[in-house]
């Protein structure tokens, strides 16, 4: 008998990622806009918000993969019987 799959991606786990991400987007940028060399406000901006997403991506694939290799762990872990 096969058992039943769990979902991998649910409404809660969605929630919290967009959460966490947005909150990195902001705090990166934060960080990020500081170190722009420019004077003018629409550069700082665009370079700022550039970089962010560069790494904000970045976040994000790392929380995917966080959130498989947990899952795996759990369930080669569980007893089989």
């Amino acid at each position: 008998m096969q058992q039943p799959e769990n979902k991998l991606v649910t409404p809660a786990s969605l929630a919290v990622d967009a959460i966490l991400v947005i909150a990195f987007f902001i705090y990166m940028y934060g960080v990020v806009s500081t170190h722009v060399p420019s004077k003018d406000h629409r550069m700082v901006l665009f370079f700022g918000a550039s970089c962010s997403a560069c790494l904000t991506l970045v976040f994000w694939l790392t929380l995917q993969m966080f959130r498989v290799v947990l899952k795996a762990q759990r369930e080669g872990s569980r007893p089989r019987g």
